[in-house]
């Protein structure tokens, strides 16, 4: 399989590849990337089976990925840019290329890195950079975030899990269709070789050590800031350190000794408090993997009138993750009660019963369940069944055969 897979040409050691823009057609691939957990799509001139590890360019370089599934798109052309990945959410925003330069906060590297006895004078000039985010830091509890992540995956691909409630990928579907494509898009560079794979799984012990390492030098230099998670990236030189931060640090001299003890490129990535849960994963309220890690592709705007048009308590305690953010699910389960809610009377609309004219106080989309206000403290709760729109008055009125039951319990 891999001598059918033409690889993008490569430039300079330590640079991206270019977009394959001469071809019109080839196989798309949801593809997940071990360093910050995010996915993309991914175009390849053969099959490639789910669950087949495989290089590819991303944002920090390339990198080893992770098949999940085919892309089945609709009928017309695919156009970069809009994944829809894997999972219950169907419809999420679409997030951006995995190859979309972001700068790093901070980088570093040797001048000559094949020089045995390496010092901190030796490293080259750092760049001046101070960064101002604010996020919220939870707690460290010691253990290795990449290890939480689980980003060798060795079990079946996420995609295997979804209910059929994403319109692109289908979990049936075992062999992706030669699909055309309208645009530039990231190729596969290569199947990863044994060797390869031999060598994530160093790297990947020697990412606990790097973390180790990195937080020492941060307690030593006194700066506020909190490391997350340590990544080798597997197809360049290049080691990457993810952390938050909410005041501004100025963390050269911590680049220039971690230049000094590591001897190759670094690059200090800062992340939010979601994009910290995302990497590391975990388990949230219901029991189940956080969203962001398992499922959803990109982190979508949540806002607290979501909470409300799904009746939930606004208590921040009980609708915020562990991030101390509004819980993911909120944004893409708001797309049902939003369409639920188009079968139900808008709240307060009147509803005629019997000799009042009442006012829909509540609509429970999940029970099916109306609650009436009415004169002198009257109070109903009437299922969904019991009333219907109608089209000529352009109103929503209670059905004669209820009004009858009404009637028969009097």
């Amino acid at each position: 399989m891999k001598d059918s897979i033409r690889p993008v040409e490569r430039g300079s050691e330590g640079k991206r590849q270019a977009f394959r823009s001469d071809a019109s057609s080839g196989y798309l691939y949801i593809v997940k990337n071990p360093a910050s957990n995010e996915t993309g799509v991914f175009a390849s001139d053969s099959i490639i089976y789910n669950g087949t590890s495989v290089m590819v360019p991303t944002k920090y370089g390339l990198d080893l990925g992770l098949v999940l599934g085919p892309l089945a798109p609709d009928d017309a052309p695919y156009v970069p840019g809009c994944p829809n990945c894997h999972g219950a959410c169907s419809e999420a925003e679409p997030s951006h290329s995995l190859r979309e330069e972001e700068p790093p906060a901070a980088f570093g590297e040797p001048e000559d890195s094949s020089v045995e006895d390496f010092s901190a004078e030796d490293s080259s000039v750092i760049e001046d950079v101070v960064v101002d985010y604010k996020a919220d830091a939870p707690d460290d509890d010691g253990r290795s975030p990449m290890e939480k992540a689980g980003v060798f995956w060795d079990s079946r691909p996420d995609s295997s899990s979804c209910g059929g409630g994403c319109k692109h990928v289908n979990p049936a579907q075992k062999e992706a269709v030669l699909t055309s494509i309208s645009g530039d898009v990231d190729w596969v560079d290569h199947i990863a070789t044994p060797s390869e794979l031999h060598r994530y799984q160093e790297h990947r012990e020697m990412e606990q050590e790097a973390l180790r390492v990195c937080r020492e030098k941060v307690r030593k230099l006194n700066l506020d800031m909190k490391t997350v998670a340590a990544h080798y990236l597997l197809g360049e030189p290049k080691l990457l350190f993810f952390f938050t931060s909410d005041v501004r640090v100025d963390f050269r001299a911590l680049v220039k000794e971690l230049v000094a003890v590591f001897r190759l490129r670094i690059e200090l990535r800062q992340i939010g408090v979601r994009d910290e849960a995302r990497v590391v994963g975990g388990l949230a309220v219901c029991g189940r993997p956080y969203c962001c890690h398992a499922m959803n592709d990109n982190l979508q705007t949540v806002s607290i009138k979501m909470a409300k048009e799904q009746n939930l308590s606004l208590n921040s305690m009980k609708i915020s993750g562990p991030c101390g953010r509004l819980l993911c699910c909120l944004a893409y389960e708001n797309f049902f009660y939003e369409e639920a809610r188009r079968d139900f009377p808008p709240m307060g609309s009147r509803l005629k019963v019997e000799h009042d004219l009442m006012k829909v106080a509540e609509v429970n989309v999940l029970s099916r369940k109306i609650s009436l206000s009415g004169p002198e403290g009257r109070f109903m709760v009437i299922p969904r069944e019991a009333i219907r729109y109608d089209n000529d008055a352009s109103r929503w009125e209670v059905t004669p055969e209820f009004m009858e039951t009404l009637a028969k319990d009097r």
